[in-house]
């Protein structure tokens, strides 16, 4: 499965809006309408390589700061099959 590693900037949300939206329930970010501002994009083709790639993006001085995240996001759906179980022998 491939994967996209992002690095974004973290938008500041005012306290108002914070209770606002924990009072009507609402989401306080909807990454599908309005996604944070992308800093940096990597790909990656296998699950250890992304999260090795999202490790070395989080050393970031402005994602220690809290200023930044990084994001692991998966491009392909996951293959559905039948997955063999411990007791499975096979016939």
């Amino acid at each position: 499965m491939r994967f996209l590693i992002v690095r974004t900037d973290i938008r500041a949300v005012a306290d108002v809006d914070i209770a606002a939206a924990w009072a009507c329930g609402d989401r306080l970010r909807d990454e599908t309408t309005t996604p944070e501002p992308r800093r940096q994009i990597v790909h990656a083709e296998e699950r250890d390589a992304a999260l090795l790639l999202a490790r070395a993006l989080a050393t970031v001085g402005a994602v220690r700061a809290g200023k930044q995240r990084v994001k692991v996001l998966p491009l392909d759906e996951p293959r559905l099959g039948r997955r063999a179980t411990p007791g499975d022998r096979g016939s």
